[in-house]
């Protein structure tokens, strides 16, 4: 009896340890362990309107029709979750909106339109906002907003109004300031769907918008100091003619012409400026460039060689929006792979430093956008390839707002592992 007993527990020992070996394929330097919290769920989008007979009036009058809208963007500012939702297709009654963190748990909330709904009007040029894509709040409490002016996507495109950046004080929902970008800034491909903010050690007014012409293939820089905004190119903007193809959600498709999509700033370096990285959406290279070259319109001119190519991702790693934290980690959507990515850039970017922290093939299809605030990671999918090419299905759910501790998300991957600090505050890559 006791040798019966010895044996069961030595093959449990054994199967334990094949279960561990097993599992360590999974949970190694390259997966993140935590688990995701879907903080919010949509079937289809609905919006606070005043009051019901209103919502019932946009509905018989077309002005909204709940199956058009997709939401693409978000931010995180105190107790508002910001959403975007672009006007591709008729019937969205706002275009830039939130949700009170506060007033909403969890659940499908209705989406209310910020700063209200007369500034969330469609054609109405230099009052209200027609089509706004992903947004940037800073630390001083701004809201960086870019509105396209555009109704429609691809062929269907109209330019109702110019382009314009919008920067609201977020304490007062009043808008500091309006600026057109100039006719030099974009051209007759132009398509800008990202931005990103950067704050030098001056303080509030050294800020710099960075926004990319996905299309068009440019840079568009804006000083808020000087009120100034100028254009640069360069061939790194450009796809990748080998890195056309998709396969997402049982769909395959080809989206050639995308161009310089994502982009993420570096902390601060000794020498007073940050890295922009950004990448192509059709491409599997993250490039990079100094601040210092961006923020000065003269050195910005005569700057091809300034710019790095970093190492590829590997096959099947094409990149929507992507963000750093205050440490150096960034975080970056794999569309292709259903899944979220981290680089702690105080490592080589290659594919060995890099960890999925994030991967769920049902609530992570077309993870569209990606903000880090007080240590959380914020994600949203819109299984947008379905939205454009098919046909959501509304009595699924298609629309989610994700969360996971970063702490918990990077947890014995590659991310955490910090082999060396900082060299003199420069990060590894030659400026």
């Amino acid at each position: 009896m006791n040798l019966f007993i010895i044996s069961i527990c030595l093959l449990s020992t054994i199967l334990t340890a094949i279960y561990a070996s097993n599992t360590l394929g999974r949970w190694d330097s390259h997966f993140g362990r935590a688990p995701l919290l879907e903080r919010y769920s949509w079937k289809i989008l609905d919006f606070a309107y005043p009051d019901e007979a209103s919502r019932k009036l946009a509905l018989s009058m077309g002005e909204f029709i709940p199956e058009n809208a997709l939401p693409v963007g978000i931010e995180i500012w105190r107790n508002k979750l910001f959403v975007t939702v672009p006007r591709w297709r008729n019937g969205i009654p706002a275009t830039l909106n939130y949700i009170s963190l506060d007033a909403n748990r969890g659940g499908s909330p209705k989406l209310t339109p910020y700063p209200n709904w007369a500034q969330n009007k469609a054609g109405a040029c230099g009052s209200g906002l027609t089509t706004v894509y992903r947004i940037h709040a800073d630390v001083c409490d701004r809201l960086w907003v870019l509105d396209t002016g555009t109704i429609g996507i691809g062929d269907t495109t109209v330019q109702a109004c110019p382009y314009t950046l919008n920067i609201f004080d977020l304490n007062t929902d009043k808008i500091l300031r309006q600026y057109r970008l100039r006719p030099d800034d974009i051209n007759q491909n132009t398509f800008i769907a990202n931005i990103a903010v950067d704050l030098g050690k001056g303080g509030c007014d050294d800020a710099f918008a960075y926004m990319s012409d996905e299309l068009g293939y440019g840079l568009i820089v804006y000083s808020w100091e000087q009120n100034k905004s100028w254009r640069i190119t360069h061939s790194y903007f450009m796809p990748d003619p080998l890195a056309g193809d998709y396969n997402i959600a049982g769909l395959n498709f080809q989206w050639g012409e995308e161009g310089i999509f994502g982009m993420s700033l570096s902390p601060i370096a000794l020498d007073g400026y940050r890295t922009l990285f950004f990448h192509p959406l059709s491409s599997n290279r993250e490039f990079a460039i100094s601040t210092r070259i961006l923020r000065n319109e003269e050195l910005a001119k005569d700057s091809y060689h300034e710019f790095q190519a970093l190492e590829e991702r590997g096959p099947n790693s094409h990149c929507t929006a992507s963000i750093m934290d205050e440490n150096g980690l960034q975080f970056f959507n794999l569309i292709d792979q259903n899944a979220v990515g981290c680089w702690n850039s105080q490592l080589p970017y290659t594919p060995a430093n890099h960890a999925l922290v994030a991967k769920h093939d049902e609530a992570l299809i077309f993870p569209a956008d990606v903000k880090v605030n007080k240590g959380m990671l914020w994600i949203i999918s819109d299984k947008m390839p379905v939205f454009l090419l098919s046909t959501l299905n509304y009595t699924d759910v298609n629309f989610r707002i994700l969360t996971v501790p970063i702490q918990e998300a990077i947890s014995g991957t590659i991310c955490e592992n910090t082999p060396w600090r900082y060299v003199n505050n420069h990060i590894w890559w030659d400026r």
